[in-house]
């Protein structure tokens, strides 16, 4: 247990939270067990999130808001291509906030941060669809669901473990996600860059 002594205590929440969510998932997530773990009072979390409803919103908020940001960069000096390995990386390295952004009955879709952040991250996914070439779009909105659908599905089978279950990684000899990706990316958009 890390006792919480001063600084900003909603940081510490939040990155309590997301540890619990990464260790034991956010079914096992409550303010009282948080607030315990850092030491304070079972109301000092509710000073900054008026319930575990809020606090997984947080979570979710976090992350979208890094996913555009790792997207928009990628998406910059890359292409369509480039945001998706971007996208699976994130999922990787913030597998927490992976999973609770994704899982709708966990949130409070009416909180303005939650929807500002996801709505910028699908912005960004759309924005980087914009730029294929139109041979390799002729359906945009198809273009964008087939993108994301890809990189999503990666990332979740990544995370579940079904990718080893299944012998998919051993049968491609390929054990990096990202590598493994890029692969799969070509298959779909092969003139799109991912190097």
């Amino acid at each position: 247990m890390t006792t919480y002594h001063h600084g900003d205590l909603r940081r510490a929440v939040l990155d309590r939270a997301v540890e619990v969510i990464g260790a034991d998932g956010a079914s096992a997530l409550s303010l009282r067990s948080i607030a315990a773990d850092l030491g304070v009072s079972h109301t000092a979390p509710r000073h900054h999130f008026a319930s575990r409803t809020g606090l997984l919103t947080a979570v979710a908020a976090e992350g979208f808001r890094e996913l555009a940001q790792r997207v928009e960069t990628a998406s910059a000096g890359g292409s369509f291509a480039d945001a998706g390995l971007a996208y699976v990386q994130f999922a990787l390295d913030r597998p927490a906030h992976f999973s609770v952004m994704f899982t709708p009955d966990l949130l409070d879709y009416d909180d303005p941060e939650l929807l500002e952040a996801s709505d910028t991250a699908f912005a960004q996914l759309r924005s980087g669809a914009e730029g294929l070439k139109p041979e390799q779009r002729p359906d945009l909105a198809a273009a964008v669901v087939a993108g994301w659908a890809l990189v999503h599905g990666i990332a979740t089978l990544a995370l579940t473990g079904n990718l080893d279950r299944s012998g998919v990684r051993a049968l491609l000899g390929d054990d990096d996600v990202v590598a493994l990706t890029r692969r799969t990316t070509r298959l779909l958009f092969p003139a799109a860059r991912a190097d």
